[in-house]
């Protein structure tokens, strides 16, 4: 596969792009013209944008790609309305040049709430209130990726750490993992990767965690 990745500088996204370049796929690595980027390798690709809030300067990076994934997301709560924006903008390119496989990651609160108490008595309620914005801002992302005509698929990871890829963690096609807190940035994109090649969760959103 041809793979172009949004988000590559990120937690997650540069971990899609290293499997990626593992497994023997091109990769199309989309980073800002600021970013510093130093990977290499002969698969490898990388387009230098100045922003992803217009669908123009996106089109070369995504023609010719079999799949695209976005790890772009708000580092902190004051970067206002980055993956909505970026999203909406990756949509687009993607029509243009008719591409339609889409993963994105998104967030455990956006999915159902899960039935174990910790996490909807403490948990849920406490990370809502805190990152309302980012939640708000990931809200308006999810609608407008199932309003798409893409073939979307949408990971919801709860909160995430560095560790190591291990490759074993629950799913939770369209629901929420029970009694999940945890799971590493390097897992969510082994899920987002497998998701590509996975039918069943074609327009599906799918619940992740250890």
């Amino acid at each position: 596969m041809r793979i172009t990745v949004f988000g590559a500088t990120g937690g997650i996204g540069g971990h899609v792009v290293r499997q990626a370049l593992a497994a023997g796929e091109k990769v199309t690595a989309v980073v800002r013209t600021s970013s510093a980027f130093e990977l290499e390798h002969p698969s490898l690709e990388v387009v230098r944008v100045p922003g992803l809030d217009a669908a123009d300067p996106l089109r070369e990076a995504i023609d010719g790609s079999t799949a695209v994934i976005s790890g772009v997301g708000a580092r902190g709560r004051k970067d206002g309305p980055v993956a909505s924006r970026s999203t909406k903008s990756i949509l687009a390119a993607m029509d243009a040049v008719g591409v339609r496989r889409f993963v994105a990651v998104s967030a455990a609160p956006l999915g159902p709430t899960p039935g174990d108490f910790l996490n909807k008595r403490v948990v849920w309620p406490m990370i809502n209130a805190f990152a309302a914005e980012v939640y708000a801002d990931l809200r308006v992302m999810e609608a407008d990726i199932m309003g798409s005509g893409a073939e979307w698929t949408i990971v919801r990871p709860p909160k995430l750490n560095s560790k190591p890829l291990t490759g074993h963690y629950r799913t939770e096609v369209g629901g929420t993992v029970a009694r999940g807190y945890l799971i590493s940035r390097a897992d969510v994109a082994d899920l987002m990767l497998k998701s590509l090649s996975d039918p069943a969760l074609v327009r599906r959103p799918v619940g992740v965690a250890y």
